[in-house]
């Protein structure tokens, strides 16, 4: 146990070492997401001008933290998605994916120490975002309940865990374009899952396929404790899915990348970089 506790955390110290060596990349990409969640809380502040109707400051508010909200935890649970979805294509790219694979090393160990990396690495990056985006705008969180929306934000984690380790199969069996194939499910979670806007909004037979998407749950949650103060009483409704999900979806995932990574060794994929 503590062997593959040390051997889960040389994983993640990998990992940061990895940052560190591209940080140029980390720059360009922290601004890009500075830049993006700026531009999405700008519409909120730009909806009387959009609208041609005057908004008290309260409702302006609202709608710039509403719009906030779903950024923030969209690029959270984004950056925990695309780290666990990568983690072949990062060992393609520093070309030690066959020493990895062949190495003594327990399948689900990589994986715990890849999924603790992106849970910290997403934390710090939004909560980089959260500092930048306060600085230009002056919002209040006096009513809201901070330690609830963490707890739904946590619990939504492991969902997106279990897709991440789903989608991680893609790059594994397609060496050519299956990182980029792992978009794709990015994209549709994003239009399903209420980022910007209530699923009420969408055409009647999308709104089911969002009850499919974990993201739809956290938003909900998120936006409950952080607007409107709940509790985690009332946000068992959230809670509940989420917990199912994570517990069904972890367990499949291992299961289907355990079985993609028997076919790919037996097929010679991991030599292939693409």
């Amino acid at each position: 146990m503590l062997r593959s506790i040390r051997v889960s955390y040389a994983f993640i110290e990998r990992n940061f070492n990895l940052v560190k060596r591209y940080w140029g990349w980390e720059v360009v990409w922290l601004a890009y997401s500075i830049a993006n969640a700026l531009s999405i809380t700008f519409i909120g502040r730009a909806s009387s001008a959009i609208t041609g109707k005057e908004f008290t400051q309260a409702e302006l508010d609202r709608t710039i933290l509403y719009l906030l909200v779903g950024t923030l935890v969209w690029h959270y649970l984004s950056v925990v998605f695309d780290n666990v979805s990568e983690m072949i294509a990062w060992e393609r790219w520093e070309g030690t994916i066959e020493y990895t694979f062949m190495a003594p090393v327990g399948r689900f160990t990589h994986m715990l120490g890849q999924t603790a990396f992106s849970l910290v690495y997403g934390l710090l990056h939004t909560t980089v975002i959260l500092v930048a985006v306060a600085l230009f705008f002056n919002l209040s969180l006096a009513s809201a309940n901070v330690p609830a929306g963490l707890a739904v934000l946590t619990v939504g984690s492991l969902s997106f865990i279990g897709f991440g380790i789903m989608a991680a199969v893609l790059p594994l069996l397609f060496p050519e374009r299956g990182a980029q194939m792992t978009h794709v499910i990015q994209a549709v979670l994003l239009l399903v899952s209420g980022v910007y806007y209530p699923i009420s909004v969408l055409p009647g037979w999308m709104q089911p396929i969002a009850r499919v998407s974990p993201a739809t749950y956290v938003l909900e949650g998120m936006r409950q404790a952080l607007l409107e103060g709940a509790t985690l009483r009332q946000l068992w409704g959230q809670i509940l899915p989420l917990l199912a999900m994570g517990i069904i979806a972890i367990p499949v995932g291992v299961f289907i990348f355990g079985r993609a990574e028997h076919y790919a060794k037996r097929t010679g994929k991991l030599k292939r970089s693409g």
